[in-house]
């Protein structure tokens, strides 16, 4: 009998009702960076059928508007060498490259935006929903993923910190490891702060006397 995946278990979250995120999509605020031909008035007319609060631009500019949430980028050789400087950015909306021709430069293009969807040309409306929906939750995962491991990694730099501390506190008042947590611990309650700070305190402290 097959298993059913545990997301708990694994610490991964389960995925979010098809029924939400297309909700989500709807409020959407959507930029397509696109040439005003046959593609980019199609692609510009279904987005507005699936109800999408849409904006054209042609070229791409330096920043996007405020409270952009998806952006389409029409993707084409002649792009080469241009920079999208809020791509990189680390709240950036998820991006769809809009491609009507495969090369490994517009290929190369399409990497460097980080796009998380592809729409050929010419454009139709099968598929564009179903693709806008997982470039929204794709980006919604992948920056939760990120904050996730932002807080383990400032966990386990507060672990470090703490170790240290103890270490310096043990060698120079001569108690043993639990005693200078312990110390430590009192300190950071007498102070209410925790105890990483308290410990960041003691290295700090300990750094500037070894300087002298």
């Amino acid at each position: 009998m097959t298993k059913a995946y545990d997301h708990s278990r694994s610490g991964a979250q389960a995925p979010r009702p098809a029924q939400q995120i297309l909700k989500d999509l709807h409020s959407t605020r959507v930029c397509v960076f696109h040439p005003n031909d046959s593609d980019g008035k199609e692609l510009t007319r279904q987005l507005q059928r699936i109800g999408c609060q849409t904006e054209v631009f042609w070229t791409v500019p330096p920043a996007l508007p405020p409270d952009t949430g998806l952006v389409f980028v029409s993707v084409s050789p002649d792009m080469t060498g241009q920079e999208f400087p809020w791509s990189a950015c680390e709240d950036a909306p998820p991006v769809i490259a809009v491609v009507n021709y495969e090369n490994p430069t517009v290929v190369n293009q399409v990497f460097r935006l980080g796009a998380l969807a592809i729409v050929t040309s010419p454009v139709h409306s099968f598929g564009l929903l179903s693709k806008m929906a997982i470039a929204l939750e794709t980006s919604r995962e992948l920056k939760e993923c990120r904050a996730r491991i932002a807080r383990l990694e400032g966990k386990l730099i507060g672990v470090r910190t703490v170790a240290t501390a103890q270490n310096i506190l043990s060698s120079t008042r001569g108690i043993d490891l639990d005693e200078a947590y312990k110390l430590m611990r009192a300190r950071a309650m007498s102070k209410r702060v925790t105890i990483e700070e308290i410990a960041s305190d003691f290295v700090n402290a300990n750094a500037i006397v070894a300087f002298k």
